[in-house]
Order: C-alpha cells, then structure tokens, then sequence
C-alpha cells in the first residue's frame, strides 16, 4: 500500500471510530476530574477493544487511531496514547511473568500505565538523567531521585523507569525498570497545567527494584526508550493532524455562514485564502504522518528522521492551524468551553513533550549527515572529504 493512500476499510474504521468517540467516549470525558487520571474513560477504551489494538496494530493504525479520536475527543485520545506510552515497553521488553501480569490488565482498561523518563534537568537531553539506581550488594538496586511531567503521575498502577546504572556513561549508562505503584519509597504528586492532562510527579526514596523488574537488559534501556519514542513520535504527529482537522472543520462551517459586509466571511479572499493554507498544511502534515508509520511498519532503517520529521511537521501545523482558527472566530473562540479554546489550550503541549521542536531538528539534522558520512565511506559520487563524526541521534532524543 503506499504511504499516501488508504484503503475503503481503513477510511471506514475512522468514521466509526470518530462515531465511537463522540457518542460512548466523549460522554465519559466530559464527566472526568480535570488532571486526573479518568478510569472509567480508560476502562471503555479497554471495553470497545482500542487499547488492545494499540498493542496489537502497527505504527499506521496507532496514527489512525489517534488522529480519528483527536477529531472528537482529545481526552479519550490522550488516555489511549498514555496507555500505550507506558505499556509498549512492557509488551516489547518485558519477561514472559511481566506481560503476563501486565498487558491484558492494560489492554482491558483496568491497570494505567506511565512512562516515566523526563527528570527536572533531563529533559530534552534524556541521555543526561540522574536518576539514580544504587546497587544493593545482593543483585538489586535502590532508587533515588524525581521523575517530572510523568504521564498519568502519581496515580498510575505502574510506571517504566528509566534510571542511571552506571554513572558517566551517558546514554550507554541508563536502564528500564518496571516499578508497581505499591513499591514502598515510592510516592509523588500531579502537577497543574495549562492543558489539565494526568500528569505529575514521582519520586524515589530507596525504592527497591530487583533482576525480575528490568525491562531488557542493566544499561540498555535507552534502546526501551528509542524504540517507543521511535513507534509513537508519527502518532504525536497524527493526534496534531486530528486537532487540526477539528479546528479546520470548525472554521469552514463558521467561515460558511458568519455574515460579514454583506455576505459571509468565505466571501472575503483575505479568508478564504487563510482557510486554504490551513487545510493544504493539515494535509501536508498528514500524509507525512503516514509516511513515517508506514516505514516504521515496514522496517524502514531511516524511522529516526521520518518520525522525528512526521512530529515537527505536524505538531507545528497544528498550532498554525489552531491560531488562525482563532483568529478568524473572533472572540467566541476565546470563551471558556468553545470547542476552539480548548484546542487552543491542548495543541501547545506536543511541540514539548516526546522530544522537542528543537530536537526533532537536531535528530533530523544529525540522522541526513550520519547518512551523508555512510554515502562517503561506500565511495559516492561527489562526496565531500571526510569529517569527524557528529554525536548519533541516540544521543539527543527526550521525553
């Protein structure tokens, strides 16, 4: 299939997954505690079988997923993707005990799951946590330290902890762990934002973890790391591309029908042509979206870039898109509950969280001049002389 195209069954799972949303999930969300973690929302994601499909389906078919639900509702959206956030390395690197005890608790909506790698002064530079996993003397580790803007913190039942095993070794230094929430040490707090999503703190205070809660192997769990970020970077593009076709939708029917020297709003270029931008970046966006799940999906070795270009592109769209929107509803737009107003509160968010605008650029720049050094050592044609080599992107991803 090619990246830009999707087939009949695909297009129609969207509808209904849009229908889903609107009339099972968005009901639930509305109802829902502003910061906190929504478990009757998390548990009929489980019922209607869409976060087992996030563990089941490809990077497409999350993208999809995420993009149809933001569409109609961003808090059924968020709680599925933090779901898998925090469940995808327990699925891809976990024991036969821990995804037995874990996923089908996940999956069905009853356990909330965190990922936990962004720390006060680690964030962008994940490579650079401090968290700090000090050996017991007996094969096992106490842990100390803060982890901050923790998805679905402090209330999660069980969180993926990256911590610092070796000291100095940067990213070759840090380990996964899988911590239940009951751990004694352990303890944390929500954190109030501008978007009122589950998100907090947790600290560690000698929380003990032992061989049978490494999610794969003592210093390797920056490979846990890179390679959920890797899967859910597009899908941060695609919950963008659904914020932005709300928005879009909003103001085509506005701009419609908004009577404006006399005639309407659409009749004036200055808007018109303000809508058209709007909808050709949302469209922009999208298919690059697609591009990168699809070769995240087909094994393609340059997912890095395209994932890291699928989340700037459209996460930068989305907040173009979200602000012109605003703009052309006038004040309306701006009163506590308008549809936009809440999306102008939710789009800021994903140009931060999961790596950067900033490091997406770095992690694209470093990954075509690494490709251009490999080109050189095969002998290329035209290759410039040879350069000392820049750090890879492993070295510069975040939270």
């Amino acid at each position: 299939m090619p990246a830009f195209s999707l087939d009949p069954e695909q297009i129609t799972w969207c509808a209904e997954l849009r229908t889903l949303a609107a009339e099972r999930l968005k009901p639930l969300a509305e109802k829902g505690e502003p910061g906190r973690v929504n478990r009757p929302l998390v548990a009929a994601l489980g019922e209607l079988g869409l976060l087992a499909r996030v563990f089941d389906a490809g990077a497409l078919d999350l993208c999809l997923l995420r993009e149809s639900l933001a569409r109609t509702c961003t808090e059924a959206e968020t709680a599925l993707a933090l779901q898998g956030l925090g469940g995808h390395p327990v699925a891809a690197f976990g024991s036969p005990a821990q995804r037995a005890r874990w996923l089908p608790e996940v999956a069905a909506g009853r356990a909330v799951a965190a990922f936990a790698l962004s720390e006060p002064g680690a964030g962008s530079d994940a490579a650079a946590l401090a968290l700090d996993a000090v050996p017991d003397g007996r094969g096992g580790w106490h842990l100390h330290g803060e982890k901050r803007w923790i998805s679905n913190a402090p209330e999660a039942d069980f969180a993926t902890v990256f911590a610092r095993t070796t000291p100095g070794a940067g990213a070759r230094g840090v380990t996964a762990f899988l911590v239940p929430a009951d751990r004694p040490g352990l303890g944390g707090e929500p954190l109030d934002m501008l978007a009122p999503h589950a998100l907090g703190t947790l600290t560690f205070d000698g929380v003990p973890v032992g061989p049978g809660d490494l999610l794969g192997a003592p210093d390797a769990g920056f490979r846990v790391a890179m390679n959920t970020l890797n899967l859910f970077r597009p899908s941060v593009g695609a919950f963008a591309v659904g914020m932005a076709q709300a928005a879009l939708d909003a103001t085509l029917a506005h701009t419609a029908a908004r009577p404006a020297f006399g005639g309407v709003l659409a009749d004036l270029q200055a808007v018109s042509h303000r809508v058209a931008e709007m909808a050709t970046r949302t469209e922009a966006a999208r298919l690059l979206v697609y591009a990168a799940a699809t070769a995240y999906d087909e094994g393609d070795p340059d997912v890095p870039r395209r994932s890291a270009m699928a989340k700037l592109l459209a996460t930068e769209t989305a907040q173009y898109v979200v602000d012109a929107a605003v703009q052309l509803h006038g004040a309306a737009a701006l009163q506590r509950g308008h549809l936009l107003e809440h999306l102008y509160r939710e789009v800021r968010a994903p140009r931060i969280y999961e790596g950067a605008t900033e490091v997406q650029r770095t992690i694209i720049a470093k990954e075509l001049y690494a490709s251009r050094r490999e080109d050189h050592g095969r002998g290329a044609p035209g290759a410039a002389p040879h350069r000392a080599a820049a750090p890879r992107t492993e070295e510069v991803t975040s939270s």
